[in-house]
């Protein structure tokens, strides 16, 4: 199993960061989507990330247009669009791909460690969440129905 914070993934702008940053967190990575039904949810993600910050937590977000092509703009209009609608804060990355040949190898070892339901690997829809522990392993996986504040205590416990 390889850790989480042991991947390098693409920046908003195009720039190598290292997830090593993040060693030591609790994270929550999501793959997210600003034309989505789903989208509204930014606004929890963010307050989870505003209550939880100061203790080792971060929201990892990651554009996808894989699921009905809710996510169309490029990375300024999606940074724009975040941050404007939302008062987004933490860290939004480079559009990606979460399924498939193409799929962001830090994607594959997510849905690795935890599969879906029935043990499907698949991400079936924007704002699937994955929460990674402190060893940067995942401890939970969340579909995207589950509200941000639904998580709460399950972070509560790894910090």
């Amino acid at each position: 199993m390889t850790a989480i914070t042991d991947f390098h993934v693409r920046a908003a702008d195009g720039k190598d960061a290292d997830l090593g940053t993040y060693a030591g967190k609790v994270l929550l990575v999501v793959n997210v989507a600003s034309k989505c039904g789903f989208t509204p949810q930014y606004e929890g993600l963010e307050e989870l990330h505003r209550a939880y910050a100061a203790r080792g937590f971060e929201v990892l977000g990651f554009p996808c247009n894989q699921f009905g092509a809710q996510e169309p703009g490029n990375a300024e209009e999606i940074a724009s669009f975040c941050s404007l609608t939302y008062d987004v804060t933490f860290p939004v990355f480079a559009k990606i791909e979460v399924n498939g040949s193409g799929a962001d190898p830090l994607y594959n070892e997510l849905k690795k460690q935890a599969p879906g339901f029935l043990g499907t690997e698949g991400i079936k829809w924007n704002f699937t969440k994955f929460l990674v522990g402190r060893d940067g392993n995942v401890v939970e996986r969340y579909a995207p129905t589950t509200k941000p504040e639904d998580i709460a205590a399950d972070i509560e416990k790894l910090l």
